[in-house]
């Protein structure tokens, strides 16, 4: 029995139940937000059983990403106390169940840190671009004069969530004119770096030892020039270097992944940059005779 944790507006995952619908492959989805309308129970009694959506012993979890309940209605000093339990059991939850995971929740939480991922990408040999996260204006500053030409990114979130709509802070150009009235804003932390030259942008995503690449031609709109995530763009396939294959699939090992997704540069000059890598994965769709069976390979590494 496969486990697939997420929530109700995970497509991705909608997408993969669909495949196992047609096959007959029995599972259970777990949304998260519906943790206190589903069925759990865990007891040592001496020996510790379970029982999680009708089910004492699964084979293979998929771990998308969670979301806690709606809790609104509830006063919040006692929201942010119920909230937290819940996060808390969540967590609980998913230390308890032996099974193959891709991937196991601590090493995701952990990669999701983008100065983590920029340190094993560095020791693995990729290119990286020159960062800086920092809270002095004046290193800003010295970091722009140097380069001319850099970028800001969010650490984390990129979503802001207001009412029933929602904003997305995309990765941005900083100007002259924003340099110049540094003094006039707060620092918050998010990340600076050397923008880099390219000439495609690639997602390659990596599944145990497969990996399938995509390509999109950012640079032939210029709402996308720095961020592709702007617009729907067509990917299409594209064949990575051997070496750069290689790469990938270790860093995805050595983070202690199976799945991963991650984001490279191709400059004019011929190199690959390392930008970013999405632990718990969102891959890219092509249209093709085949597609690329990242869904397929998933499925049977849960298997």
């Amino acid at each position: 029995m496969i486990l697939i944790i997420t929530h109700k507006l995970d497509f991705t995952a909608d997408y993969v139940i669909n495949i196992l619908n047609k096959r007959n492959i029995p599972y259970r989805r777990f949304n998260c937000e519906d943790v206190l309308n589903v069925s759990w129970d865990f007891k040592y009694k001496p020996d510790f059983t379970f029982d999680f959506l009708g089910v004492d012993d699964y084979q293979s979890v998929w771990f998308r990403r969670t979301m806690l309940p709606d809790l609104s209605n509830i006063d919040e000093e006692y929201r942010l106390y119920i909230t937290t339990e819940i996060d808390v059991f969540l967590k609980n939850i998913f230390s308890v169940i032996d099974a193959k995971w891709i991937s196991d929740p601590n090493s995701i939480y952990k990669s999701e840190n983008k100065m983590y991922q920029l340190r094993i990408a560095h020791k693995l040999g990729f290119n990286i671009p020159e960062t800086l996260i920092t809270s002095k204006k004046e290193e800003i500053v010295e970091f722009y004069n140097k380069h001319k030409k850099i970028i800001v990114k969010p650490l984390s979130q990129t979503r802001i969530n207001k009412n029933d709509s929602a904003e997305f802070i995309f990765t941005s150009t900083v100007t002259h004119k924003q340099i110049n009235k540094l003094s006039d804003f707060d620092i918050t932390p998010c990340i600076f770096q050397k923008e880099i030259d390219k000439t495609l942008e690639i997602r390659a995503t990596v599944v145990g030892d497969s990996i399938f690449s995509a390509q999109v031609n950012s640079q032939s709109d210029d709402e996308t020039k720095v961020d592709w995530r702007r617009k729907r763009l067509s990917f299409t396939p594209f064949n990575l270097p051997l070496e750069m294959e290689i790469k990938c699939i270790n860093l995805v090992k050595d983070m202690g992944l199976c799945f991963g997704a991650i984001d490279l540069i191709l400059s004019p000059n011929g190199t690959y940059t390392f930008l970013e890598i999405n632990p718990n994965g969102q891959w890219v769709w092509i249209e093709n005779e085949t597609g690329l069976p990242i869904s397929d390979t998933l499925i049977n590494y849960l298997l």
